[in-house]
Formats: C-alpha cells, structure tokens, sequence
C-alpha cells in the first residue's frame, strides 16, 4: 500500500457563492441544520472572524508533517486548509511558518483537529486558523504517510475535497456543494429576521415568549 494518497485538486467553489457564504452564520444554520457541524472545541485562534472557502484535505499521522509541507504547494486562492489529524491532540502541525506559506498561496483559513502553535506568529501574520488549542511539541519531516485530497474527518464531520466550508466565531460548518447556496440564502433572510425582531423586542413592541409561542404552550392559551 502506497505512504502517500494523493487526489485530484477539486473544483473551487464560484466566488459569488463564497460571498453569499461569508454573510451567513454557523449559529443561524444550527437553527435547523444538524450535521456538518464540528466539534466545538475546534475554536478558532483569531476572534471575530468569518471566512468560507474550498475544503483543501489533508490528513497525516502522529507527528509526521510531511504531506502538510508538500499540499501547502498546491493550496490555491479561496482554499480553507483543513488538516485531519488521525487522532494525534499532542503534536502541533501549524505553526508561523506554515500560516504564512498557507497565506501567501491564497488560504483564506485552516481548520485543524489538533493543536497549533506560533500564537503570536499568526497573529502577527493574520491568518485565521480554527484548532484544538496550542501546544509546543510539533510535527516534522518524517515521511511517515499521509494523504492529500481525500475524505477526511474532522471534530467529527466528514469532509470531501470541495466542500463549502464557514469559519466563524461560533464554530466551522462543512457543506456539500449542492447545498450551500439555498442554505446560505435561507441563513441571510433569517438573520434580517431576526435584526428586525430584536429592534421591535428592543422598543417593547413584543415579548420573546408571545413571539416564539412558547407563552402560549406553557400557558395553554
């Protein structure tokens, strides 16, 4: 069996669909969508930050980074780098060094499900990572393994190459293709909603609990 698995570049998504994404919220979504979701202890390092773009997959094994340094010349603009860890929560795989060769191949963001490091390194760099925390032991070159364009798992979503994939500061959500549009409109117009709702809750023009008829199941009325 091969080290190395190695799939073909999927298609990027269309960048007026990236737009439409970046306007929609992880928590509007999770009003009625229940899977795609990852973990929530994938938190993102950078605060305030909502960012979509093409799943890019990679996944490599304990503490070996080798297919991460290779994939990072392949990255292109719009791609979310989104790294399976295959269980390893000790060693971190992306530190400053890595953020700025992601960035500077056009990454708009990574998603790890294990730790990085470099904090200050990637703050200063800018670019907005989602991982398990910090940690200072790290991977190296040891041509161990692993696999690039693949299907991954991550904080328990299953992630295509080509996914849609939003970054906020509420959590990551992966979305197939196909889905994402009608999902990012449904999520826009109800955020306009819910804009509207909080003014009319803020003028005392109605109650929470008459609006959301919970009032009336708790009251019988």
């Amino acid at each position: 069996m091969a080290r190395y698995v190695t799939g073909a570049l999927p298609p990027s998504l269309d960048p007026a669909l990236v737009a439409l994404l970046e306007k929609a919220e992880t928590a509007t979504i999770g009003h009625w969508r229940h899977w795609g979701f990852v973990d929530r202890r994938v938190a993102p390092l950078l605060p305030r930050r909502r960012v979509a773009g093409t799943a890019f997959t990679v996944m490599l094994p304990a503490n070996d980074g080798t297919i991460l340094a290779h994939a990072l010349d392949h990255l292109r603009p719009g791609d979310v780098l989104v790294v399976d860890r295959l269980g390893d929560d000790r060693h971190a795989c992306i530190g400053g060094g890595l953020a700025v060769a992601a960035q500077a191949a056009g990454a708009v963001a990574a998603v790890v499900d294990g730790p990085c490091t470099d904090l200050e390194e990637i703050e200063e760099a800018g670019f907005p990572v989602w991982c398990r925390g910090l940690a200072p032991v790290t991977t190296q070159v040891l041509d161990m393994g692993g696999g690039m364009n693949v299907p991954v798992s991550i904080g328990g979503a299953v992630v295509m190459p080509g996914d849609a994939v939003i970054c906020d500061n509420s959590g990551v959500l992966v979305l197939p293709p196909g889905e994402a549009e009608a999902e990012a409109r449904r999520a826009i117009e109800t955020q306009a909603r819910g804009i509207e709702t909080a003014r009319r809750v803020a003028a005392g023009e109605v109650r929470m609990g008459a609006l959301s008829g919970a009032t009336a199941r708790v009251t019988g009325g």
